[in-house]
Protein backbone atom coordinates (compact mmCIF):
# COMPACT_ATOMS: atom_id res chain seq x y z
CA UNK A 1 0.00 0.00 0.00
CA UNK A 2 0.93 3.60 -0.41
CA UNK A 3 -0.52 6.66 0.84
CA UNK A 4 1.20 10.45 0.95
CA UNK A 5 0.80 12.28 3.91
CA UNK A 6 1.32 15.70 4.77
CA UNK A 7 3.37 17.26 7.52
CA UNK A 8 1.13 19.07 9.12
CA UNK A 9 4.29 21.15 11.06
CA UNK A 10 6.32 21.80 7.83
CA UNK A 11 3.31 21.26 4.95
CA UNK A 12 6.24 18.95 3.76
CA UNK A 13 4.43 15.88 1.36
CA UNK A 14 5.89 12.10 2.09
CA UNK A 15 4.57 9.03 0.46
CA UNK A 16 4.73 6.20 3.17
CA UNK A 17 5.71 2.96 0.66
CA UNK A 18 5.63 0.24 2.86
CA UNK A 19 6.17 -2.37 -0.08
CA UNK A 20 9.71 -0.96 -0.41
CA UNK A 21 11.00 -2.26 2.35
CA UNK A 22 10.76 -5.47 1.01
CA UNK A 23 12.68 -4.43 -2.22
CA UNK A 24 16.31 -6.04 -2.36
CA UNK A 25 19.33 -4.22 -1.65
CA UNK A 26 21.78 -5.49 -3.83
CA UNK A 27 21.09 -8.03 -6.66
CA UNK A 28 21.23 -11.29 -6.99
CA UNK A 29 24.37 -13.60 -8.90
CA UNK A 30 23.79 -11.78 -12.56
CA UNK A 31 22.61 -7.68 -13.14
CA UNK A 32 19.81 -7.70 -13.69
CA UNK A 33 20.11 -4.20 -15.93
CA UNK A 34 22.82 -6.54 -18.23
CA UNK A 35 21.79 -7.63 -21.79
CA UNK A 36 19.85 -11.05 -21.08
CA UNK A 37 19.46 -9.74 -17.03
CA UNK A 38 16.23 -9.56 -15.55
CA UNK A 39 15.22 -6.21 -16.91
CA UNK A 40 17.25 -6.18 -20.27
CA UNK A 41 16.26 -9.58 -22.02
CA UNK A 42 17.12 -8.16 -25.44
CA UNK A 43 19.81 -6.47 -26.62
CA UNK A 44 19.95 -2.71 -26.07
CA UNK A 45 21.56 0.84 -26.73
CA UNK A 46 19.26 2.82 -24.27
CA UNK A 47 16.51 1.13 -22.27
CA UNK A 48 13.39 2.02 -19.89
CA UNK A 49 10.99 -0.24 -18.30
CA UNK A 50 8.31 0.79 -15.14
CA UNK A 51 9.96 0.29 -11.77
CA UNK A 52 9.64 -3.19 -10.48
CA UNK A 53 9.46 -1.90 -6.86
CA UNK A 54 7.89 1.50 -6.98
CA UNK A 55 7.68 4.43 -4.69
CA UNK A 56 4.40 5.76 -6.22
CA UNK A 57 1.64 3.85 -7.90
CA UNK A 58 -0.12 3.95 -11.66
CA UNK A 59 3.42 2.77 -13.27
CA UNK A 60 4.47 6.34 -12.56
CA UNK A 61 8.47 5.46 -11.78
CA UNK A 62 10.56 4.26 -14.71
CA UNK A 63 14.06 3.06 -14.74
CA UNK A 64 16.88 4.35 -17.67
CA UNK A 65 19.69 2.05 -18.39
CA UNK A 66 22.45 4.66 -20.25
CA UNK A 67 24.48 1.52 -21.84
CA UNK A 68 24.57 -2.26 -22.06
CA UNK A 69 28.15 -1.94 -20.54
CA UNK A 70 28.26 -2.77 -17.05
CA UNK A 71 31.13 -1.07 -16.08
CA UNK A 72 30.54 1.92 -17.90
CA UNK A 73 30.14 5.66 -16.19
CA UNK A 74 28.17 8.25 -17.58
CA UNK A 75 31.38 10.25 -18.77
CA UNK A 76 32.88 7.09 -20.78
CA UNK A 77 29.38 7.16 -22.95
CA UNK A 78 30.77 10.00 -24.79
CA UNK A 79 29.12 12.66 -26.54
CA UNK A 80 26.98 10.05 -29.17
CA UNK A 81 25.81 7.44 -26.02
CA UNK A 82 25.10 10.64 -23.62
CA UNK A 83 23.09 12.31 -26.45
CA UNK A 84 20.62 8.72 -26.71
CA UNK A 85 20.48 9.30 -23.31
CA UNK A 86 19.43 12.79 -23.47
CA UNK A 87 16.99 11.69 -26.44
CA UNK A 88 15.18 8.93 -24.13
CA UNK A 89 14.71 11.34 -21.19
CA UNK A 90 12.87 13.93 -23.54
CA UNK A 91 10.94 11.19 -25.03
CA UNK A 92 9.96 9.55 -22.13
CA UNK A 93 8.99 13.08 -20.35
CA UNK A 94 6.72 13.80 -23.16
CA UNK A 95 4.96 10.10 -22.91
CA UNK A 96 4.57 10.68 -19.24
CA UNK A 97 3.91 14.47 -18.85
CA UNK A 98 0.75 13.46 -21.77
CA UNK A 99 -1.11 11.62 -19.02
CA UNK A 100 -3.99 13.36 -17.55
CA UNK A 101 -2.47 11.90 -14.33
CA UNK A 102 0.72 13.57 -14.22
CA UNK A 103 1.69 17.43 -13.40
CA UNK A 104 5.50 17.07 -12.79
CA UNK A 105 8.10 14.48 -14.42
CA UNK A 106 11.48 14.85 -12.65
CA UNK A 107 14.61 13.00 -13.81
CA UNK A 108 17.42 11.95 -11.78
CA UNK A 109 20.46 9.82 -10.92
CA UNK A 110 21.91 8.31 -7.89
CA UNK A 111 25.70 7.34 -8.52
CA UNK A 112 27.80 5.12 -5.92
CA UNK A 113 26.46 3.46 -2.67
CA UNK A 114 27.36 6.70 -1.01
CA UNK A 115 24.43 8.02 -2.02
CA UNK A 116 22.37 4.69 -1.85
CA UNK A 117 22.57 3.13 -5.21
CA UNK A 118 22.79 -0.86 -5.18
CA UNK A 119 23.21 -1.25 -9.06
CA UNK A 120 26.45 -0.04 -10.48
CA UNK A 121 25.08 -0.60 -13.83
CA UNK A 122 24.85 3.08 -15.25
CA UNK A 123 21.66 3.83 -14.96
CA UNK A 124 18.87 6.72 -14.06
CA UNK A 125 15.06 7.50 -12.95
CA UNK A 126 12.16 9.22 -13.59
CA UNK A 127 9.13 9.95 -10.75
CA UNK A 128 6.21 11.51 -13.12
CA UNK A 129 4.13 12.97 -9.82
CA UNK A 130 0.81 13.96 -9.84
CA UNK A 131 1.39 17.19 -8.44
CA UNK A 132 4.50 19.84 -8.76
CA UNK A 133 6.57 19.13 -5.78
CA UNK A 134 7.92 21.65 -3.35
CA UNK A 135 11.27 22.29 -4.70
CA UNK A 136 10.52 22.66 -7.90
CA UNK A 137 7.69 24.81 -7.61
CA UNK A 138 9.47 27.08 -5.10
CA UNK A 139 12.10 27.57 -7.59
CA UNK A 140 9.38 28.30 -10.47
CA UNK A 141 7.54 30.68 -8.15
CA UNK A 142 11.19 32.77 -7.71
CA UNK A 143 11.48 32.91 -11.67
CA UNK A 144 13.49 35.70 -12.72
CA UNK A 145 17.04 36.61 -14.69
CA UNK A 146 19.49 33.98 -14.20
CA UNK A 147 22.70 35.04 -12.51
CA UNK A 148 25.68 35.10 -14.55
CA UNK A 149 28.19 32.48 -13.22
CA UNK A 150 31.19 34.95 -13.72
CA UNK A 151 34.34 33.37 -11.81
CA UNK A 152 32.28 30.61 -10.96
CA UNK A 153 31.89 29.46 -14.70
CA UNK A 154 33.60 25.96 -15.56
CA UNK A 155 32.56 24.56 -18.63
CA UNK A 156 30.56 25.33 -21.76
CA UNK A 157 29.05 23.66 -25.24
CA UNK A 158 26.77 24.75 -27.97
CA UNK A 159 24.26 27.36 -26.08
CA UNK A 160 25.13 25.50 -22.75
CA UNK A 161 26.60 26.91 -19.57
CA UNK A 162 27.84 25.09 -16.58
CA UNK A 163 28.81 26.55 -13.11
CA UNK A 164 28.85 26.38 -9.34
CA UNK A 165 26.17 28.16 -7.61
CA UNK A 166 26.77 31.47 -5.70
CA UNK A 167 25.11 29.96 -2.54
CA UNK A 168 25.13 25.59 -2.91
CA UNK A 169 24.81 24.17 -0.24
CA UNK A 170 27.01 21.18 -0.87
CA UNK A 171 30.76 21.57 -1.35
CA UNK A 172 30.91 20.71 -5.11
CA UNK A 173 27.91 21.96 -6.94
CA UNK A 174 27.25 22.04 -10.51
CA UNK A 175 24.21 23.96 -12.68
CA UNK A 176 23.53 23.41 -16.20
CA UNK A 177 21.61 25.52 -18.56
CA UNK A 178 21.68 26.44 -21.90
CA UNK A 179 22.18 30.03 -22.48
CA UNK A 180 18.13 31.09 -24.32
CA UNK A 181 14.87 29.81 -21.73
CA UNK A 182 14.05 26.33 -22.45
CA UNK A 183 11.25 25.15 -20.36
CA UNK A 184 11.45 21.40 -20.87
CA UNK A 185 13.61 18.61 -22.38
CA UNK A 186 11.04 17.61 -25.09
CA UNK A 187 10.99 21.50 -26.53
CA UNK A 188 15.52 21.32 -26.45
CA UNK A 189 16.13 20.82 -30.44
CA UNK A 190 18.39 18.36 -31.56
CA UNK A 191 21.15 20.91 -31.32
CA UNK A 192 20.59 21.56 -27.82
CA UNK A 193 20.31 18.37 -26.78
CA UNK A 194 23.21 17.31 -28.36
CA UNK A 195 25.08 20.09 -26.27
CA UNK A 196 23.73 19.22 -23.28
CA UNK A 197 24.97 15.47 -23.70
CA UNK A 198 28.53 16.96 -24.36
CA UNK A 199 28.89 19.40 -21.15
CA UNK A 200 27.30 16.43 -19.22
CA UNK A 201 30.24 14.22 -20.20
CA UNK A 202 32.50 16.83 -19.71
CA UNK A 203 31.45 17.75 -16.09
CA UNK A 204 31.25 14.29 -15.00
CA UNK A 205 34.39 13.72 -16.06
CA UNK A 206 35.70 16.44 -14.22
CA UNK A 207 34.28 15.02 -11.38
CA UNK A 208 36.38 11.97 -11.41
CA UNK A 209 39.70 13.97 -12.44
CA UNK A 210 39.21 15.98 -9.42
CA UNK A 211 38.91 13.47 -7.25
CA UNK A 212 40.79 10.67 -8.96
CA UNK A 213 38.15 8.17 -8.16
CA UNK A 214 34.33 7.55 -9.31
CA UNK A 215 32.87 10.58 -7.67
CA UNK A 216 29.58 9.55 -6.39
CA UNK A 217 26.85 11.83 -6.89
CA UNK A 218 22.84 12.79 -7.67
CA UNK A 219 22.20 14.45 -10.43
CA UNK A 220 18.58 15.54 -11.06
CA UNK A 221 16.40 17.50 -13.81
CA UNK A 222 14.29 20.24 -13.33
CA UNK A 223 11.88 21.60 -16.35
CA UNK A 224 8.29 22.90 -16.36
CA UNK A 225 5.42 21.10 -15.14
CA UNK A 226 3.08 19.03 -17.08
CA UNK A 227 -0.09 19.94 -15.39
CA UNK A 228 -1.83 22.22 -18.36
CA UNK A 229 -0.26 25.65 -16.83
CA UNK A 230 1.64 28.58 -18.61
CA UNK A 231 4.24 28.25 -16.45
CA UNK A 232 6.41 31.47 -18.32
CA UNK A 233 9.32 31.47 -16.01
CA UNK A 234 10.35 28.33 -16.58
CA UNK A 235 13.68 27.02 -17.50
CA UNK A 236 15.48 23.78 -17.78
CA UNK A 237 18.31 23.27 -16.29
CA UNK A 238 20.45 19.94 -14.26
CA UNK A 239 21.82 19.84 -11.00
CA UNK A 240 24.57 17.56 -10.04
CA UNK A 241 25.54 17.29 -6.54
CA UNK A 242 28.59 15.06 -4.94
CA UNK A 243 28.30 14.73 -1.02
CA UNK A 244 32.52 14.53 -1.23
CA UNK A 245 34.43 17.90 0.07
CA UNK A 246 37.80 15.97 -0.46
CA UNK A 247 38.28 12.67 -1.87
CA UNK A 248 36.62 10.09 0.03
CA UNK A 249 35.57 12.55 2.79
CA UNK A 250 31.59 13.23 2.73
CA UNK A 251 30.23 16.31 4.07
CA UNK A 252 27.42 15.44 6.70
CA UNK A 253 23.96 17.34 6.52
CA UNK A 254 23.35 16.90 10.78
CA UNK A 255 20.79 18.16 12.94
CA UNK A 256 21.69 22.07 12.66
CA UNK A 257 21.44 22.11 9.10
CA UNK A 258 18.40 20.06 9.22
CA UNK A 259 16.52 21.46 12.25
CA UNK A 260 17.03 24.96 10.82
CA UNK A 261 16.98 24.86 6.71
CA UNK A 262 20.23 26.81 6.65
CA UNK A 263 23.45 25.55 5.37
CA UNK A 264 27.68 25.83 5.75
CA UNK A 265 29.60 25.15 3.01
CA UNK A 266 32.85 24.65 3.82
CA UNK A 267 34.17 25.23 0.44
CA UNK A 268 34.29 28.41 -0.93
CA UNK A 269 32.19 28.32 -4.37
CA UNK A 270 34.81 29.99 -6.31
CA UNK A 271 37.39 27.88 -5.33
CA UNK A 272 35.42 24.95 -6.43
CA UNK A 273 35.03 26.24 -9.71
CA UNK A 274 38.41 26.83 -10.21
CA UNK A 275 39.31 23.61 -8.82
CA UNK A 276 36.83 22.15 -11.25
CA UNK A 277 38.30 24.14 -14.51
CA UNK A 278 41.93 22.47 -14.17
CA UNK A 279 40.27 19.16 -13.57
CA UNK A 280 40.86 18.51 -17.27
Amino acid sequence: MTSIRTDPLSGAATYVVGSRQARPNLPEATCPFCPGGLEAPEPYEVRWFPNRWPAMPDERCEVILYTPRHDATFAGLGADGAHRVVELWAERSAALGARADIAYVLVFENRGPEVGATITHPHGQIYAFDFVPELPLRELRRSGPVSQPGDRLVATADGWRAWVPEAPTFPYVLLLMPDEPVPDLPSLDRVGRRAMAELLVDVLDRLDRLFAADTPYMLWIHQRPFDGGAWPGARLHVEIVTPWRAAGVPRYVAAGELGSGVYFNPVVPEEAARRLREAR
